[in-house]
């Protein structure tokens, strides 16, 4: 795994984003944490395809890092299957990675 990620996931409001970015970046499990949205989902669910507005959350974290991240997104996400992907960021300018570095640093 790279040194440093990006991580995706969605939610089903604008304030459930907001709330999954601020404590994430608060907790010092991501440097950093975009929310856009609306988007429209489309996606299987229990069976059946489902339709819903969702806004997403990008957060740039070290993969270090991760788990502590993953583990949050899913202990403070609505959903019962939160997505959560994980991309690698293989290069990037060295201040912008050193940046990530010592923005998630543990206390």
């Amino acid at each position: 795994m790279a040194d440093y990620l990006t991580v995706l996931t969605t939610t089903d409001s604008a304030n459930a984003a907001a709330a999954l970015a601020s404590s994430a970046v608060t907790a010092r499990l991501a440097a950093c944490a975009q929310v856009d949205g609306p988007v429209t989902s489309t996606y299987w669910w229990q069976g059946e395809v489902e339709t819903a507005q969702e806004w997403r959350v990008l957060y740039k974290t070290t993969a270090e890092r991760y788990p502590a991240l993953e583990a949050h997104i899913k202990a403070e996400h609505s959903y019962d299957t939160p997505e959560v992907i994980v991309g690698e960021i293989p290069t990037g300018s060295r201040e912008y990675l050193d940046w990530i570095t010592e923005e998630t640093r543990q206390s």
